[in-house]
């Protein structure tokens, strides 16, 4: 349970950290496959993504010998891809509008459920062979999509950064100025 809360603390930060490297690294493209490039929900995904998958170097050292390893982490990557644009776009309904508070709020839930998710599948009977190869396939086709949506992002809500209205790295609310 400790190494679970201090995962959550850690990814937490890394996301945190994630929302300002392409800043910070004056717009480097390689950093921006992997942290926010714009405002958009997908750029918040990724910022959750990054350090889960980035977690795997400890947690696979821990748990790696758990036959549920793969398909918790699939699971604890899926959390994230469904539930942030879920609570965001649940309460935008609402609002009408995005709130930094909630979104903060939204992010650290979101952390906080995905580990959760990926604790709880660990401590669970020993799943069929066939949902660790599919979790295995699953987890690289998510590494490798989120990187690809990021040079070629679909043109939606998602992708669409919502003060440039544009997507993608054009999408940065600075683009223009460099």
């Amino acid at each position: 349970m400790i190494f679970m809360v201090f995962s959550v603390i850690i990814i937490s930060f890394l996301g945190t950290m994630g929302h300002f490297m392409y800043d910070l690294t004056k717009h480097n493209k390689i950093i921006g496959l992997f942290c926010a490039v714009n405002e958009s929900v997908w750029e918040h995904i990724k910022i959750g993504l990054t350090p889960t998958l980035l977690w795997c170097v400890l947690d696979g050292l821990i748990y790696g010998g758990n036959l549920n390893y793969f398909p918790a982490k699939f699971v604890s990557l899926l959390v994230i891809v469904v539930l942030m644009p879920l609570l965001f776009y649940s309460y935008k309904v609402f609002t009408k509008r995005a709130i930094l508070p909630i979104d903060i709020i939204i992010f650290y839930i979101v952390i906080t459920v995905s580990q959760f998710s990926f604790y709880y599948i660990l401590r669970i009977d020993i799943l069929p062979f066939i949902y660790r190869y599919i979790s295995c396939i699953g987890i690289i086709l998510v590494f490798g999509s989120y990187m690809v949506l990021t040079l070629m992002p679909l043109k939606n809500e998602l992708f669409k950064d919502p003060t440039s209205k544009k997507y993608g790295f054009k999408g940065h609310t600075h683009h223009h100025e460099h």
